[in-house]
């Protein structure tokens, strides 16, 4: 588990884990308070592309995209399914933070 900072005001902090379950496919949990979020992150080589990367930092774009999320909001609102390529689109910084 990796601790992420929490979102919210008191400062508590999100355990997260990710686990590969097939070709571009991660399952994450998110621990917070007393409750697990699952959700699940699918990466496409073309948004591997996009951003640079490659099949090799796969996981490791998966927890930094997870970390990037919660900046906006708390892993009880974490949505169920994850597309990299809407991330992309909703968050203008979002490349920016994942080349840094």
């Amino acid at each position: 588990m990796i601790d992420i900072p929490a979102t919210d005001p008191g400062g508590v902090g999100d355990a997260m884990q990710v686990e590969a379950q097939g070709e571009h496919e991660y399952v994450v949990r998110l621990q917070s308070g007393g409750n697990v979020v699952e959700s699940w992150v699918r990466v496409t080589p073309e948004i591997l592309d996009q951003l640079g990367a490659n099949e090799a930092s796969e996981e490791r774009l998966v927890h930094r995209t997870v970390a990037f999320l919660l900046r906006y909001q708390d892993a009880a609102d974490f949505p169920a399914v994850v597309e990299l390529e809407d991330v992309l689109a909703a968050y203008g910084g979002y490349a920016a933070a994942m080349s840094s």
